[in-house]
């Protein structure tokens, strides 16, 4: 059975509130460095990677696609999750009270925009990986991976910090929690 290493990008240079496809921080790219030499180290052999298609993803695995000389193959299924808001100043606030729900709550509100199969989209792209792969993916998607693996309706149910790796394994018809990542308090401004 395939294991899947989720990878959250490292720390963004700007927040939700700020730009749309922001790239690393000084710190985020110190972070991506950090967890290549970590993965490398756990695994000791190259796997496939995966990446979302958004900038804090690519350049988080970027160092350890060099490090493997390989590339990353981008799937937009696991990607951030859609917002209805084209504001940034508002998008932020719009996700702070989705974040504090759970899905069978915000899913009905937000008929102008198919959060249902963005979530769906997320685990299917997971339940796909034939191979143990590493992906690259976002705060919001590794919960959707992890309550898909659990059962919990909530949309956040842990908080996996920058750079933090949360470990799956799938049978091709579910997901299987077998490590949270490292959590730490995460603010959407």
């Amino acid at each position: 059975m395939p294991r899947l290493f989720m990878i959250r990008h490292g720390e963004a240079a700007s927040g939700w509130d700020a730009d749309t496809d922001p790239e690393l921080s000084d710190k985020g790219r110190a972070q991506s460095e950090a967890v290549a030499r970590e993965i490398e180290t756990r695994l000791g052999r190259k796997l496939p990677l995966v990446s979302s298609p958004l900038r804090r993803c690519r350049e988080t695995g970027d160092p350890l696609a060099a490090m493997w000389n390989t590339t990353a193959r981008i799937d937009p299924r696991v990607g951030e999750i859609p917002s209805p808001i084209e504001d940034l100043k508002a998008r932020g606030e719009w996700l702070r009270n989705f974040m504090s729900g759970t899905w069978a709550e915000g899913l009905p509100t937000q008929d102008h925009l198919d959060l249902a199969a963005w979530r769906d989209g997320v685990a299917e792209a997971l339940l796909e990986l034939a191979e143990d792969t590493v992906i690259f993916s976002h705060f919001v998607a590794i919960n959707v991976a992890a309550n898909a693996a659990t059962g919990d309706d909530r949309v956040i149910s842990f908080r996996p910090d920058n750079c933090s790796i949360t470990i799956f394994q799938t049978d091709g018809g579910k997901l299987h929690l077998l490590e949270r990542g490292r959590e730490a308090e995460t603010k959407v401004n």
